[in-house]
C-alpha cells in the first residue's frame, strides 16, 4: 500500500509531466507561450497550467491547446484542452476573443484515476502586452465554469 506523500507525489509528478509535454510539443513556429491560473466550478478547485498558440490557421482562428491542472476538492484534474480561438478585429490595446474545442480530462480521485472526454466554450479578453482574462463553460467531465487569468510571452 503507497503512504499519502508517495500519491500526492506521484500527482504532481504526473501534472508536471504532462504541462512540460505541451511545451515541448509546441510548433516550432508557435507566435506565443503563456501561463494562466485561476479557479473553477464543480469541481471547487484552483487551476493553473499553460498554453501555446499558433499563427492563424485561416482569417483570425488561432489553435491555443493548453493544459490546466486543477487542485482541490479532494480531486486532481489535469485537462488537456485542444481549443480553436477567434480573435476579432480591434484597433485598442483589448482585444476579445472567443472560442471552444475538445478536451481529455484526466480525473485522479482517492480510489481510482480514470480519463474522461469534455468540451470547452471560452470567451476572453487579451492585452497587446501579454496579459489576459477569460472564462470557460465546460460540457460532459471537463469543470462547469472557470474564471482565469494569464500571460502569454
Amino acid at each position: 500500500m503507497e503512504s499519502s506523500f508517495s500519491v500526492a507525489r506521484s500527482k504532481v509528478l504526473s501534472a508536471g509531466m504532462a504541462l512540460c509535454a505541451v511545451f515541448l510539443w509546441a510548433p516550432a513556429n508557435a507566435q506565443s507561450v503563456g501561463v494562466r491560473g485561476g479557479i473553477s466550478l464543480e469541481p471547487n478547485q484552483f487551476y493553473f497550467g499553460g498554453h501555446v498558440e499558433t499563427p492563424p490557421l485561416a482569417d483570425m482562428v488561432h489553435f491555443r491547446p493548453n493544459v490546466e491542472i486543477g487542485l482541490g476538492d479532494d480531486v486532481t484534474v489535469v485537462g488537456l484542452n485542444f481549443e480553436l480561438v477567434y480573435k476579432f478585429a480591434t484597433q485598442r490595446p483589448w482585444g476579445v476573443y472567443a472560442g471552444g474545442g475538445p478536451a481529455l480530462n484526466v480525473i485522479n480521485t482517492k480510489s481510482n484515476t480514470h480519463s474522461e472526454g469534455g468540451f470547452n466554450i471560452v470567451l476572453g479578453a487579451a492585452h497587446r502586452d501579454g496579459l489576459f482574462i477569460e472564462v470557460k463553460g465546460g460540457a460532459l467531465d471537463s469543470p462547469n465554469f472557470k474564471v482565469g487569468v494569464g500571460y502569454a510571452f
